[in-house]
């Protein structure tokens, strides 16, 4: 990511676009500045990961889903070759897998979007 690229994040919910907080959650990260795609409810982590790869995103983020979803589908794009994509959960950051971040409830949208620009190398 360059300096002049916005950041692209996919939001997920248990509730898909119906959800409240990932609906809040990416409304938030846009009106930070990122570039957001809300999607439909969250039925595998298959389809999760496919949505990351064909958006091009920056990041990953589920709001009130379990977080063991966001380590399969970082398995599932290292598997197809994306390792540059930063997993993470808003609300509980008890007992994250490896490689998933934990923002928990409140967390200001402006230091979720600053954390995930640095982890995409962005400024």
């Amino acid at each position: 990511m360059t300096a002049g690229e916005r950041l692209r994040v996919v939001v997920a919910g248990p509730d898909g676009q119906h959800d409240p907080r990932a609906v809040a959650l990416a409304r938030a990260l846009r009106d930070s500045g990122a570039e957001v795609v809300l999607t439909g409810e969250v039925t595998s982590a298959g389809r999760l990961a496919a949505t990351v790869v064909q958006e091009d995103a920056d990041a990953v983020g589920v709001a009130g889903a379990p977080p063991d979803l966001l380590a399969e589908v970082l398995d599932r794009l290292s598997a197809a070759g994306v390792d540059d994509v930063t997993a993470f959960v808003l609300g509980s950051t008890a007992g994250l897998p490896q490689g998933v971040r934990g923002f928990a409830d409140g967390a200001a949208p402006d230091d979720v979007v600053a954390a995930l620009r640095e982890a995409a190398g962005g400024p």
